[in-house]
């Protein structure tokens, strides 16, 4: 018999999320049917969405969340002992699933030579199908525009800011330290800065006078309403992909209106779930060319790596606290 560990609400949230609303519990898993697949984690992703998408759940609710699974034993002849899987299972260390009778989501993973399998979590991942979907496919960037995206040294903004990179625009980014702003000068961005001692609209007024032409926005709030009001070119374009300024706010931001400067400067504004915009047939192409860039070494990544299914709980809430570099995962 298997004992398997996993996190669950206790305390429902209200603000930043502390040990009291998260809880680690065991539980025994029963004896393989036919069909059944018994994943064991390998790595788990941690990712800021967690907060709002569980914002109203009650106490015993499953954490959710993506993980990289090895097939460790089966009674199904399509998942192999020892091949890996990205399971949409949550904070598990052990899951037994029937592929042909649930709807967890099981994609097998894809190896690319020279390349980490754990990126399947982040660059080659959902992360980094964010970041390329949601520049090319929404923004289309053209040579020469120029591209702001805030959060830049996350999980996203770093691969935002590279693929933008090599599409011949001028980049913009914001970080929090100085070690993440030393990292996004290493991968190439133009400018950066630290939102939390620079001043957005004298910065954005200087290094885009004629406006920022493509919007990349993880985080909502007050920098966009700036942004939104005060310097968008002409035709400009706003992809919405996260507002982790609000997820564990307890009260709304209350902006001004946008209404005046999207309608009069033609401002495209649009907000995506890239599980819900855009196909596995489009995944898969972001992927091929993305890989191609990390084994030429155009495009570049950081994994902020913790260790030890105990520690689940501390590399989520570092999401919060602007303590990690790229891409949050853990290691079991």
């Amino acid at each position: 018999m298997v004992k398997a560990k996993k996190y669950v609400i206790d305390k429902p949230f209200d603000g930043v999320p502390t040990d009291q609303n998260i809880k680690l519990v065991e539980e025994d898993l029963p004896a393989l049917q036919d069909g059944d697949v018994l994943f064991q984690a390998v790595y788990l992703s941690v990712d800021p969405y967690m907060r709002p998408y569980l914002k109203d759940a009650k106490s015993g609710t499953p954490m959710i969340g993506e993980q990289l699974s090895k097939v460790v034993e089966s009674k199904n002849k399509d998942y192999l002992v020892g091949s890996f899987y990205l399971v949409n299972s949550g904070w598990r260390t052990h899951t037994i699933l029937n592929p042909s009778k649930t709807d967890v989501r099981i994609k097998p993973t894809k190896e690319y030579p020279g390349v980490p399998i754990s990126l399947s979590l982040g660059t080659l991942g959902m992360p980094g199908a964010t970041a390329y979907l949601g520049l090319n496919e929404l923004l289309k960037p053209k040579a020469g525009d120029v591209v702001l995206v805030n959060a830049a040294a996350g999980a996203v903004g770093h691969v935002v800011g590279q693929v933008a990179k090599i599409a011949g625009c001028k980049v913009i980014g914001c970080a929090s330290s100085p070690e993440k702003i030393a990292w996004l000068k290493e991968l190439g961005f133009d400018v950066v800065f630290n939102y939390r001692t620079e001043n957005l609209s004298a910065l954005l007024s200087k290094e885009a006078p004629n406006g920022v032409n493509c919007y990349f926005d993880n985080v909502g709030g007050e920098f966009t309403d700036t942004v939104i009001r005060k310097h968008m070119a002409q035709f400009g374009r706003v992809a919405i992909c996260g507002a982790i300024s609000g997820y564990n706010a307890t009260k709304p931001f209350m902006t001004e209106s946008w209404s005046f400067p999207i309608l009069f400067k033609c401002v495209t504004v649009q907000g995506f779930i890239v599980y819900a915009n855009f196909n596995d047939q489009q995944w898969a192409s972001a992927f091929e060319q993305m890989s191609k860039w990390i084994i030429e070494g155009k495009l570049k990544y950081r994994e902020h790596v913790t260790n030890g299914f105990e520690n689940m709980r501390k590399a989520f809430y570092e999401l919060f606290s602007s303590d990690n570099i790229g891409k949050a995962i853990v290691k079991v």
